[in-house]
């Protein structure tokens, strides 16, 4: 296809990691608020947004908030609440006590934490999915049988071993909060992510698999937890004919505005997903032979919705690389490459990549906090940096043509020339 290396140009156009997809029934909605004056943080979308998200998901309630974070941090806090109370004042839920997070993650899943006052003590990934590791977790209960709530986040769209996962928690008495913000639409043994948790949280950030620009949703079986987050979320204002406040509250419900386009979005998850698995599926064969996979999935048991297509670059066809904290560089060795090389190469043609999260653990905000690794044939490895070291996400807009992914793949193989 490709004769010499002058025969690849920059893209004009930028290709981009993942961006927004709109389709035109966005606006209809966006427009029926205007058309209504509903331009606050109530309306018909929400409402709508809020139903069909449930109904989709599977739970009974879905609460519209401003984004994922916040609806995590609602979720987090709630979980203290019923574990340990109400806060003092000035004080988290979560004060004083310890919790168990998925190591790899955005830092979003485990600030949610620390706005409650938790110590977090992060759980080692495992090389299956690139989540949290049920043996890791295990191991951590045993080491801190204190511990009574756990906070998992599904990565790039591949389900975590929920059903594991939950058992460890059962047996220890734990609660979950599931961070489903890249997973909208993934699937576990048939069962949307979402749902697996004591308390759900999804986003639509704008560079989701369904969007709204930002937003997120708390979800849950419990009518009494959503109407104590909707509270919240909208400054807990008490049933009075005044300002009465009798708990702490946040600006963090959804704007009717979002809710539209979000409203707009849904009808087209389906169809993002299938896009999503065609360029996981064309990745896969047009990388075939390079020293490289792609993020694995539990084949049997998991249907993920493909948000982003990663690959990690095998052990001995890595060439030497350095990373600080805000610095990455490498050396180049014929034969071999590593991500920063990648990275770079494929910002020279205009083509946005991005390197794997870099775990919780190894983040100076959080450094300090306890780490329990997972272990391979009997022996302590930390996976998740090894992941880290080796690992990049790959363009995976759902506009990308099929021309366009071709020369992204072509770059990827002239790397490991």
């Amino acid at each position: 296809m490709f004769q010499n290396r002058n025969d690849i140009k920059p893209f004009e156009k930028k290709v981009w990691l993942s961006s927004p997809t709109m389709h035109g029934d966005e606006q209809k909605w966006v427009n029926d608020a205007f058309d209504k004056n509903w331009i606050t943080t109530a309306g018909e979308n929400i409402n709508e947004v809020e139903r069909i998200v449930a109904e989709r998901i599977g739970v009974k309630y879905a609460v519209a908030l401003s984004c994922g974070t916040a609806a995590l941090h609602l979720a987090t806090k709630l979980a203290g609440e019923k574990l340990y109370g109400q806060a003092k004042p000035n004080c988290g839920t979560l004060q004083g006590h310890k919790v168990f997070c998925s190591d790899m993650t955005f830092n979003a899943t485990v600030n949610s934490v620390a706005y409650e006052g938790g110590e977090t003590v992060f759980i080692d990934t495992e090389y299956d999915t690139w989540n949290i590791s049920p043996a890791a977790l295990e191991r951590a209960f045993e080491l801190y049988p204190e511990v009574k709530l756990v906070v998992i986040a599904h990565l790039y769209g591949i389900p975590a071993k929920i059903d594991e996962i939950r058992a460890v928690c059962d047996r220890h008495g734990a609660l979950i909060v599931e961070d489903a913000a890249e997973s909208l639409g993934a699937k576990y043994k048939g069962r949307e992510t979402g749902s697996f948790g004591d308390f759900g949280a999804i986003s639509f950030n704008g560079n989701k698999i369904i969007t709204g620009s930002s937003g997120g949703m708390f979800l849950t079986d419990s009518k009494e937890d959503a109407d104590k987050v909707r509270k919240w979320s909208t400054q807990s204002r008490e049933a009075a004919p005044w300002y009465q406040h009798e708990d702490m509250g946040y600006n963090y419900r959804m704007s009717n505005i979002i809710a539209g386009v979000i409203r707009g979005q849904m009808g087209h998850l389906d169809e993002h997903i299938a896009q999503k698995k065609a360029i996981y599926e064309r990745y896969k064969e047009g990388l075939k032979g390079l020293p490289i996979a792609l993020n694995p999935y539990d084949v049997k048991n998991s249907q993920p919705n493909y948000w982003l297509s990663c690959l990690l670059i095998d052990t001995d066809a890595m060439c030497p690389q350095k990373r600080t904290d805000t610095e990455a560089t490498y050396t180049p060795v014929k034969g071999k490459s590593c991500p920063t090389e990648i990275l770079e190469t494929l910002a020279k043609y205009n083509v946005e990549g991005r390197p794997i999260w870099k775990p919780m653990h190894l983040q100076p905000l959080y450094n300090m906090c306890p780490f329990v690794p997972d272990y391979v044939n009997g022996v302590s490895n930390d996976i998740g940096a090894d992941v880290f070291a080796r690992g990049l996400c790959l363009p995976s807009d759902n506009k990308m043509t099929i021309a366009e992914q071709n020369v992204v793949i072509e770059i990827v193989r002239r790397c490991f020339e």
